[in-house]
């Protein structure tokens, strides 16, 4: 089938790769004039393992292009894949002026039977606006329908999970769109899962808020075991092989970041209170999270007395391994509380450098893990990338010009730290300290 999708982002490119790996004619249009230079040379806007090989074989197929036209998108797909962005407003309202302008062109130029589906994550209703919106722009009695098939693939992986999805979820009020989804998605071996329009909308929101609580209540837990002498990797474990909790997401940290947690989480405690109900537990998620963070700040505060002029070394910059993504990273805001402090700065993360210099052109960036610990001193962790759970501690020690660590995500070897003589903090766990 010949498929547009509008928006050329992360949730929109991984789509459209891989729906042309599944044997369809893709057309990706952006406006950003550079990303569609890039695209066109077959070169990724983004880190995402798998996503060079994909644009690249496509590109050569054939079965993807590339354009900066809405219009075009509206000529060439008999579904169009919204993928634009709906970014937070205050206290968690979605923008939805890209969706609006989006709707609006598409109703400016259509000729024949279109349908339109929202793939970005959305607030409930925005299916119901998008039709008015047509409605109202369209010229002449032309038919369409619109469908909401919310993603839910996670950065780092999000080819797998685009490919291999554990469902595919379609929201739909007519028997032609389901029958259109179902060809798009024949290929695909998963549940597919029919819904109206309004509950497929909602579910992607309470999903990742679901999520976003299961991690927030594995950062509790560690305060508690923190004070009580738990261990909170041992907590969540036992609470994990129970079949109805599940172990996955029920990890401690600093707390989340990306580009959905934070806003699906604020979006739907918007809408809830929107609708004239009250989402304190929501809203309590947020909170939680943001406070993880300045917990972990106050550690190395309090450990270091004076952080004017103490040099701090930072592993990890992006929000989660196997991206580049720094929207809402923790990292990035302990930078600016450290910054505002008077701390001096080396940092190192695998793929994240660029991105992050781009904002902070001033911090040192390290060559390598060790580089980073060089003369520092305390060493932070933010992200568990690969690279940094396997660092030979012993070099780090030799690095570093006080053996101070805090592993603000669990993920080095305590017991080598201990044989070694550091110092370590982790979450929701009792510091060890030299003998």
């Amino acid at each position: 089938m010949k498929i547009s999708v509008i928006g050329a982002g992360h949730v929109g490119l991984v789509t459209g790769v891989c729906f042309a790996e599944k044997g369809h004619e893709i057309l990706c249009v952006d406006h950003d004039t550079e990303k569609l230079a890039r695209l066109r040379k077959g070169d990724a806007p983004f880190y995402e393992p798998g996503m060079p090989e994909l644009l690249q074989r496509h590109q050569a197929s054939k079965r993807l292009q590339f354009s900066g036209r809405t219009e075009d998108a509206v000529d060439f797909g008999q579904a169009i894949f919204i993928c634009v962005g709906t970014p937070s407003t205050e206290r968690g309202k979605a923008d939805m002026t890209y969706v609006e302008k989006v709707a609006q062109t598409i109703a400016e130029n259509l000729r024949e039977y279109r349908l339109v589906i929202e793939k970005s994550t959305v607030p409930i209703k925005t299916g119901e606006r998008i039709r008015r919106t047509i409605s109202r722009y369209v010229r002449g009695d032309v038919q369409f329908d619109v469908a909401s098939n919310p993603e839910f693939l996670r950065e780092g992986s999000a080819i797998e999970d685009t490919l291999k999805p554990d469902r595919v979820v379609v929201g739909v009020d007519s028997a032609k769109a389901e029958s259109l989804l179902r060809e798009i998605y024949g290929g695909f071996n998963c549940p597919f899962v029919v819904t109206s329009v309004g509950s497929a909308e909602l579910i992607k929101h309470a999903s990742n808020s679901f999520l976003a609580l299961k991690i927030t209540y594995a950062n509790w837990l560690s305060r508690l075991c923190e004070t009580s002498g738990a261990d909170v990797d041992e907590v969540v474990n036992g609470m994990g092989l129970d079949h109805r909790i599940g172990s996955h997401f029920l990890r401690a940290g600093i707390g989340y970041g990306g580009s959905c947690f934070p806003k699906d989480v604020d979006a739907l405690a918007h809408i809830s209170e929107e609708l004239n109900v009250p989402a304190p537990m929501i809203r309590l998620i947020s909170d939680t999270n943001k406070d993880q963070l300045q917990r972990f700040y106050e550690r190395i505060e309090h450990e270091l007395w004076v952080l004017q002029d103490k040099t701090i070394a930072i592993w990890g910059l992006a929000f989660k391994p196997n991206t580049d993504d720094l929207r809402e990273a923790p990292a990035l805001r302990l930078i600016e509380k450290l910054k505002a402090a008077g701390a001096k700065l080396r940092v190192h993360d695998p793929v994240a450098m660029a991105n992050t210099r781009k904002r902070y052109p001033d911090l040192y960036y390290a060559k390598d893990p060790i580089d980073a610990a060089a003369g520092a001193d305390a060493l932070a962790v933010c992200t568990e990338w690969p690279a940094y759970r396997e660092a030979d501690l012993a070099k780090v020690k030799a690095s570093l010009r006080v053996p101070l660590v805090f592993d603000g995500r669990n993920c080095l070897d305590r017991k080598r730290a201990q044989e070694l003589g550091l110092t370590l903090f982790g979450i929701g766990k009792a510091p060890i300290k030299p003998r």
